[in-house]
């Protein structure tokens, strides 16, 4: 069976991907960056995924991981969870290195990533790309101008992808949750509905269905997964 990478998938948002992942029968190949949420990865999932480091900023590396996949059972789908959020940040006064910083992690660490799986992916009969992208794309606010344009530009990126890919049968999609329930987040928000907020695993399921067979009619698309916020 072709393989699915997952960029990201030891995360707060990656980890409820890959549980829905794994519990459709997937052994996905992981990547990981951080040696506590490897750790806790290597906890939860055990051999049911494949577990490896990748710093995505280095061209090569990325090359290297998809020429591997490749190489063995094929590449089927590749998602890229990969991304972050900086705040307080106003147009008026903006601190460039922050702009700069989320162009870099927001949009283009994901250009880099489809650079090296697109053309692996048409090889290999056609396949999927996912990235996760933002409501924000779609509907900036205060504070957050450096996130809101690099996920929007990452929203064109798909939208082109999808258009030069179609033919050889690859679909390249976007998810855009809003706020994520998250580790991170409750920590960062203590006083919010937390019960409103889009669990992991329902992205998951959304992300399941783009990599599906079943979704081979699907591409160039930015779906919303909200949950009640």
């Amino acid at each position: 069976m072709r393989r699915t990478v997952v960029t990201g998938g030891t995360g707060g948002l990656g980890s409820g991907v890959v549980r829905v992942l794994v519990e459709a029968g997937e052994r996905p190949v992981v990547t990981w960056v951080v040696e506590d949420e490897r750790d806790r990865a290597v906890a939860e999932f055990g051999d049911a995924i494949e577990l490896r480091r990748v710093d995505l900023g280095e061209e090569s590396a990325v090359g290297e991981l998809v020429d591997e996949v490749s190489g063995s059972e094929g590449l089927g789908a590749f998602v890229h969870l990969v991304g972050g959020y900086l705040d307080g940040a106003p147009v008026a006064g903006m601190d460039m290195a922050g702009w700069d910083g989320q162009m870099e992690l927001n949009l283009r660490l994901a250009a880099l990533v489809m650079r090296s799986a697109l053309p692996a992916l048409r090889d290999d009969g056609g396949g999927r790309m996912v990235v996760v992208g933002s409501r924000a794309a779609l509907q900036p606010f205060a504070g957050a101008s450096a996130y809101a344009a690099s996920k929007a530009g990452l929203l064109a990126l798909v939208a082109a992808a999808s258009q030069e890919e179609r033919e050889h049968g690859t679909t390249v999609n976007a998810v855009l949750p809003s706020v994520i329930d998250t580790p991170g987040n409750r920590a960062a928000m203590p006083d919010a509905d937390h019960a409103r907020w889009v669990r992991p695993e329902e992205i998951g399921h959304v992300v399941r269905f783009l990599v599906s067979r079943e979704a081979s009619g699907v591409t160039g698309a930015a779906i919303p997964v909200y949950g009640r916020v």
